[in-house]
């Protein structure tokens, strides 16, 4: 992500992760940025106008991977109009040539369950699946909402 990007940047995010606040977004792009040698945004543009993005980091580890540092695309995202020619392609294969220079041998992502189209086209790009797993989560804090017994 080039300076003055941001706000494009934050754009498509918000796109591709519609339930994510404002602020939570900005909080995000800013870890990133902060830790540039653990964290890439790469991003795509046509005739001047941000039209993709990829985030990418390093994972100590990754289930599935046998290898470590593992270079993780956090998300990927095309606009509508500008998918099917090449974009996304482009964006994945520079995000394995910036895990490869840190050192990484697999690169590795997730799709939800219900996204059949960031299925195919993680498996279109070579990647294989290697688990389904739902993840559950509950608070243990203190005594709040939502905690078992709590009154």
């Amino acid at each position: 992500m080039r300076p003055g990007e941001a706000a494009a940047c934050r754009a498509l995010r918000h796109a591709l992760w519609p339930d994510c606040a404002e602020a939570m977004h900005d909080a995000e792009l800013a870890a990133i940025a902060a830790a540039p040698d653990a964290n890439a945004v790469l991003v795509a543009d046509a005739d001047g106008e941000l039209v993709g993005f990829l985030e990418a980091s390093l994972r100590v580890q990754v289930d599935g991977c046998l290898t470590s540092p593992v270079g993780y695309i956090e998300g990927w995202y095309v606009a509508s109009g500008h998918r099917g020619r090449g974009i996304g392609a482009a964006l994945v294969a520079a995000a394995e040539r910036w895990a490869r220079a840190r050192g990484c041998r697999e690169m590795a992502s997730d799709v939800e369950l219900a996204n059949e189209g960031g299925q195919r086209a993680h498996r279109a790009l070579g990647y294989e699946e290697t688990f389904r797993v739902v993840l559950f989560r509950k608070p243990i804090g203190d005594g709040g909402a939502g905690e078992a017994g709590a009154s």
